[in-house]
């Protein structure tokens, strides 16, 4: 693969790097501090072109391909792993979906308004007893006329309590296991749809995740999305491309981990020097650089696949794999060499380790991903 960046991706990532610098890194610690999701910073990403960066622009997007949408996830998350997965949540999650099966009735109404920053998504598929077995999904979809009425509970949704409009997995034939799910689009204020437990987390406190009611939610037949009995194929595609995201976040919250440790070895002096001249200290600041490096190479790989329309699940998974671990090491590297500093709010590597645990498990724990890898091994 080409690894130098096109000029558009070059920009996308000077913008979202400059973005993240000014707004995010100043404010990271108290996002996460207070715990509560900055809605103000979605309206300033859409005045980016970033919270529809890979939608065309006939559906009001930035029409860049997936490498551009992952770089600026990377830079975002490096700035703020809560505003990090809000971005990729609400483009590979809710906006992809809606453009690869969606009809042009249901871009004109829901996607223009999520491409163009006006409105929030989410993707709502994990429930209390199917996490990563999606075949488990109870959540009901009765067709009734020229409606389905949906019956059940999402749990963990990111971009949950705060989404405008929410992409939700159901089941229209519950005797057919996978097959008989189908996925459907429903608006915040439809009657029947509450807010549930929004979450408090280790970590991404800033990122909403609520639990979803729904309750005789009647919606329009016209929002299913693609056909019934196309649910599994869709939630498994769209969690594929998903991972690419997660990937560049964790490569972002590592990066994030990483400077700061170089900085602290630059500073902090003991026996008479800096500690960066401690080999010690030198081989982690090493190991973190190598592996996050190697970690960009795999989403981009990843993504690049998916631009050419070429099969990327297995490439998805492993950089999701290795990039989380990754930046699990990184963070925890970083707080080593803070020493009890590190262990202490007053400094970042500690949000740093409790944002990257989380990478580790949604959109498909690392046991799936290896799962998944091998899976492609043994095909």
């Amino acid at each position: 693969m080409d690894f130098e960046l096109s000029d558009g991706q070059q920009m996308t990532q000077e913008c979202a790097r400059e973005f993240a610098e000014k707004r995010l890194i100043p404010s990271a610690g108290e996002f996460d501090e207070k715990g509560e999701f900055p809605r103000e910073i979605v309206s300033e990403m859409a005045d980016l072109g970033l919270m529809g960066i890979t939608v065309p622009e006939e559906w009001d997007g930035g029409g860049m391909d997936t490498q551009a949408y992952a770089i600026a996830v990377e830079e975002i998350s490096r700035g703020c792993a809560s505003v990090g997965v809000m971005l990729s949540a609400h483009t590979s999650l809710a906006c992809a979906p809606l453009l690869k099966y969606g009809s042009d009735d249901q871009k004109e109404k829901y996607l223009k308004p999520l491409a163009s920053g006006k409105k929030l998504g989410a993707l709502a598929m994990t429930e209390p007893g199917a996490g990563s077995d999606l075949g488990s999904v109870k959540l009901t979809a009765r067709k009734d006329g020229e409606e389905y009425v949906l019956d059940g509970t999402k749990i963990f949704i990111t971009n949950g309590g705060t989404a405008d409009t929410v992409v939700v997995l159901g089941s229209t034939d519950p005797g057919a296991g996978s097959r008989g799910l189908s996925m459907f689009i429903v608006e915040k204020d439809t009657p029947g749809f509450t807010i549930g437990k929004v979450e408090d987390k280790l970590g991404i406190r800033a990122s909403n995740t609520a639990e979803l009611v729904f309750q005789e939610c009647r919606i329009p037949a016209a929002n299913l999305l693609g056909d019934e009995g196309l649910g599994f194929k869709i939630g498994l595609g769209t969690l594929d491309g998903g991972r690419i995201g997660i990937a560049a976040q964790a490569v972002g919250i590592g990066r994030a981990a990483l400077e700061k440790a170089v900085a602290y070895s630059k500073d902090r002096e003991q026996f008479g020097k800096a500690i960066g001249s401690f080999q010690a200290i030198q081989w982690m600041l090493a190991d973190s650089a190598t592996e996050l490096d190697a970690a960009r190479l795999l989403y981009l790989r990843a993504a690049q696949l998916k631009d050419k329309g070429a099969r990327f699940s297995s490439e998805a998974a492993m950089a999701k794999l290795f990039a989380s671990e990754a930046a699990s090491r990184a963070a925890d590297h970083a707080i080593q060499i803070h020493g009890g500093y590190g262990f202490t709010t007053e400094y970042d590597p500690e949000r740093h380790y409790r944002d990257a645990r989380i990478t580790r498990i949604y959109e498909g724990t690392s046991e799936v991903m290896r799962m998944v890898i091998a899976g492609g091994l043994l095909r």
